[in-house]
């Protein structure tokens, strides 16, 4: 069984709406929280627009090990319509910062991943490479702190931990950057 949750500011959008419509930048922003596989090119063009300079994506995938452990899968759970209205909050928080910022798209899985699978995809389309490498990260940072998506990793000998927001903090301070 395969569940999706999208949202867009525009409950009419569809895939296959015109990229030359007169909807406001934030109609056309996308938000997923899904148990089906990420795609980066539907995450790439949902950030594309004839008025990007740049179109920077963040792609965040299992790896097969965490402080030296062996990780066999994650497990991923959401409170999706939460989770969306936290994308949304991020969203706006983008455009007041860099108003230039054309097109926004977030999506993340939920459920069992493996390692090398895409567990969350950050979009950000703006004119100017500076702006949206900036807001990209700083979507996947506060989706990272306030988005309510829990992370279980199951380890080689069997045993599994959730990851805490308090552990999330606490290695971003250290590792600066390595997410």
């Amino acid at each position: 069984m395969s569940v999706s949750i999208h949202s867009s500011s525009n409950p009419h959008n569809s895939p296959l709406a015109d990229k030359t419509s007169e909807e406001s930048p934030r109609e056309r922003d996308q938000f997923a929280i899904t148990f089906a596989p990420l795609s980066l090119a539907e995450i790439y063009a949902q950030a594309d627009d004839s008025r990007n300079g740049a179109v920077v994506v963040m792609s965040g995938m299992v790896r097969d090990n965490t402080d030296g452990r062996s990780v066999e899968y994650l497990e991923y759970q959401a409170y999706a319509p939460m989770a969306l209205q936290v994308f949304r909050q991020i969203a706006r928080e983008i455009r007041d910062r860099w108003s230039d910022v054309t097109r926004i798209a977030i999506h993340h899985r939920t459920g069992r991943l493996t390692v090398g699978e895409i567990s969350v995809l950050v979009a950000v389309g703006c004119p100017h490479r500076g702006e949206a490498f900036e807001a990209c990260r700083y979507a996947i940072d506060t989706l990272k702190h306030n988005a309510p998506i829990w992370k279980k990793e199951h380890w080689a000998d069997g045993s599994s931990s959730w990851v805490s927001i308090g552990a999330c903090e606490a290695t971003d301070r250290t590792s600066a950057g390595n997410g």
